[in-house]
């Protein structure tokens, strides 16, 4: 199967470097490309797309909105956003935006590839070191971080879904996850899949958001 993706930058260069990178890959394909937010929109909306890579900073609108607005689509694509050190305080309004993910643009080609078909598959690219150093650095920046644990929210879990759920917000995967509570991958899986159907969430992202905002892990990474 050929994921199709869209490009969206307001730096040319950039998306003609990016794309040189997926097409060279045998199940990618570059289907469209953007060069603000508004026309992502547009073009999100006639074209088939699975995978947006969405930077952040450009004209008219931002990637955040933009982000939110393909999100809010029927059927839509999956966004991973694309941002560098000086944009990190952006990441968080991404995720919160409904991205499934974020890498920084310097990252590996390799790594960007893999992250590309993390997303596709359905997973949520939050294990690496860079979303959890910027969760930990800018979650208590937000409004909703400095309060109380809402524990109302949370109140429909059992004990061992509030486990995994603070091993998930810590970036762990599900291989991990089952080696540090001695459970099977399996089970470890359906308590994730529980998770999410409880609490209404689309994915590990929504997780690693809902478990900083209710305080259930705090900067550090720790519950």
């Amino acid at each position: 199967m050929t994921i199709r993706v869209m490009l969206v930058d307001d730096q040319v260069l950039l998306r003609t470097g990016f794309r040189m990178v997926l097409a060279a890959q045998p199940d990618m394909e570059v289907v469209a490309e953007a060069g603000d937010g508004v026309e992502a929109l547009q073009v999100v909306r006639s074209t088939d797309v699975d995978v947006v890579l969405m930077d952040v900073r450009m004209p008219k609108l931002d990637g955040v909105e933009a982000t939110r607005r393909i999100c809010q689509e029927p059927n839509p694509p999956k966004v991973l956003i694309l941002t560098t050190f000086d944009l990190d305080e952006y990441a968080f309004s991404g995720l919160k935006a409904g991205a499934s993910g974020f890498m920084l643009k310097d990252v590996p080609p390799g790594e960007l590839l893999t992250a590309i078909r993390s997303v596709h598959s359905g997973d949520a690219v939050v294990a690496p070191s860079t979303t959890r150093r910027l969760l930990d650095r800018f979650a208590p920046m937000l409004p909703s971080a400095g309060r109380e644990p809402q524990h109302k929210e949370l109140e429909r879990l059992t004990d061992r879904e509030r486990e995994v759920m603070v091993l998930v917000a810590q970036g762990l995967s599900n291989g991990e996850i089952a080696a540090r509570l001695v459970l099977s991958e399996a089970t470890v899986k359906t308590h994730v899949g529980r998770i999410l159907t409880k609490l209404g969430l689309r994915d590990r992202v929504q997780v690693v958001v809902l478990a900083y905002e209710t305080g259930l892990v705090r900067a550090g990474g720790h519950g």
